[in-house]
């Protein structure tokens, strides 16, 4: 099969024919349709996030946000059937550890992730390890483009927002950084009935914010972020979201807040921050700010997420900016190297 693998961290992927993945007893073999180009992807090619001790094994090939079709199951493979139309969360749980027990896989004892911990959908096939506990049936409503764009950034976007950050209508929410993730949570929130403001650094960007829901939106390079959401939302935001993982956005997120405020931190952060940055620990003891880790999507909030997809409330699909072929990656991975890309770039072709 052809796959797109990174051989050396910073250099460009080598498109190539390797061997056609084979299931284990409990694995299954995916045609892939669709795979979201993530930035997350391009960190792992950036050679980022060994502080936190991900140091992959090359060749590599990346690719966590997918959807396909079964074409082989294993021998012990008992509920997953070929045929079927799956797409799987980036972060595969083991079924059997404490968190996969309690609902929470994403936090699995065991964790591995597709296209980091193993092979992954910049190629024609892939394998996904215990299918029968990680792969998630797609509705017949919610075709291909669309299961890859909700494969990472928009599940993520969805936890986020929902679950950790427990948005209410009617509540002011700041978004900051709104590249893939961030657009996401844009319209999520505004479909919670949440009253959202977009903060980032690129007009166009600020501009597709408003067209997903975005009530107000704050340019960093030309306005105080904090005061300028302060002031918007008449004493600062219920909830703020740092989709982005440097200094800048995270501490600014924190100052938008109200007394009682949330903060959820989704992006995790770069080489010049390496995992740490100072917060501003008493005005957060002082006004009772909450903070918030927040990682992927449970599998059991899959049947949630997807049945709004179905029914048209939430559209994944609207932030597909472009699609491509396997051939073009390294002109996606560079485009984000200078953050030229808008909303989700998903890759459909793979011949």
């Amino acid at each position: 099969m052809k796959a797109a693998q990174m051989v050396e961290q910073r250099k460009p992927l080598v498109v190539r024919e390797v061997p056609d993945p084979q299931p284990g007893p409990q694995d299954a073999v995916l045609r892939v349709e669709a795979c979201g180009i993530c930035r997350s992807d391009w960190h792992a090619w950036m050679g980022d996030w060994t502080w936190i001790g991900f140091r992959p094994q090359l060749p590599l090939t990346l690719g966590h946000e997918l959807a396909g079709v079964v074409v082989e199951v294993g021998s012990e493979v008992r509920r997953t059937k070929v045929g079927e139309r799956v797409t799987v969360p980036f972060h595969l749980g083991c079924s059997y550890c404490s968190y996969c027990l309690s609902g929470r896989p994403n936090l699995c004892d065991n964790l591995q992730m597709v296209g980091f911990s193993f092979d992954g959908g910049y190629a024609q096939y892939v394998r996904i390890p215990n299918a029968d506990f990680n792969l998630i049936r797609l509705p017949e409503a919610v075709d291909f483009v669309t299961a890859a764009a909700l494969g990472c950034r928009y599940m993520t976007a969805y936890h986020a927002v929902l679950y950790r950050g427990r948005a209410r209508a009617g509540e002011w929410v700041a978004v900051h950084g709104v590249g893939g993730v961030g657009l996401s949570a844009v319209q999520i929130a505004n479909a919670a009935g949440a009253r959202v403001v977009a903060v980032d650094v690129d007009e166009e960007k600020l501009a597709r914010a408003r067209q997903e829901g975005a009530v107000a939106t704050v340019n960093a390079r030309q306005q105080n972020v904090p005061e300028a959401i302060r002031e918007i939302t008449g004493g600062g935001a219920h909830l703020s979201v740092d989709a982005l993982g440097i200094r800048e956005t995270i501490q600014n997120s924190i100052f938008s807040l109200r007394k009682g405020g949330r903060h959820v931190q989704v992006g995790l952060t770069t080489q010049a921050e390496q995992g740490m940055v100072a917060l501003p620990t008493d005005m957060m003891v002082g006004m009772e700010l909450e903070f918030y880790g927040s990682v992927g999507n449970p599998h059991p909030q899959y049947a949630g997420l997807l049945g709004l997809v179905e029914q048209g409330k939430l559209n994944p699909r609207s932030l597909v900016g472009r699609t491509v072929s396997l051939e073009e990656v390294n002109e996606v991975l560079q485009s984000m190297t200078e953050f030229r890309t808008l909303g989700f770039t998903v890759i459909t072709r793979f011949q």
